[in-house]
């Protein structure tokens, strides 16, 4: 079973964790963090690209000119994609480029990520923040004492509007709950903090 140190606010530690093996302690999967960050940057993606079809391009209402003895090309409407001002064939139109892996799939990507912080020695599991008002100032110390000021992801079990509206302008640093902890949100950044209360509350969320 995996161990962490249990640290307080100030920086110092305070005990030792014993994380839950399923979760902290899996063989990562490469592949499979990388299908699971493909998957969530496509879902992102507006797909709100058109172009106009001949159906939508004005003009063309008759033929430009008549079918034989002109000496030119045979044309049978000013919307051709020939035409300058004409349609476009083939564009892109707009499409929902999201989809999704099994749910075994994104629990095991999850599981790899997250195993993956541990055995790289960028999880840091802090008691608890309690926060009484939101400070930026504050946040900002407690970050750089845990050394984690330049890039972090802070987890908590529910979502706490102190510690929200404290990391909402450093840069590089973002909270999220455990329900919308993501593959991509751990990867993007350097540390992963997590209070002791959200790790208990992943584990009863990935064992369901």
């Amino acid at each position: 079973m995996p161990t962490a140190p249990l640290y307080n606010v100030r920086g110092e530690k305070v005990g030792e964790l014993n994380l839950p093996d399923g979760v902290f302690g899996v063989p990562v999967h490469k592949g499979l963090l990388h299908e699971s960050v493909v998957m969530q940057l496509a879902s992102r993606r507006q797909g709100t690209a058109a172009t106009k079809t001949i159906g939508y391009v004005s003009g063309g209402g008759v033929k430009p000119w008549r079918q034989k003895g002109t000496g030119r090309a045979r044309h049978g409407s000013r919307r051709s994609p020939l035409w300058p001002g004409g349609a476009t064939l083939f564009g892109p139109q707009p499409r929902d480029y999201g989809y999704r892996l099994p749910r075994k799939a994104r629990r095991l990507a999850l599981k790899s990520a997250l195993s993956a912080k541990m055995e790289a020695g960028e999880l840091i599991i802090v008691d608890d923040f309690n926060l009484e008002a939101p400070k930026t100032r504050t946040m900002v110390g407690i970050l750089n004492g845990l050394d984690a000021g330049d890039s972090a992801l802070v987890v908590t079990a529910e979502p706490d509007v102190n510690i929200t509206k404290s990391v909402n302008n450093i840069p590089g640093v973002a909270t999220l709950p455990v329900e919308k902890l993501n593959v991509y949100d751990i990867l993007a950044h350097k540390k992963l903090l997590m209070t002791r209360s959200a790790v208990s509350k992943l584990e009863e969320v990935l064992a369901q």
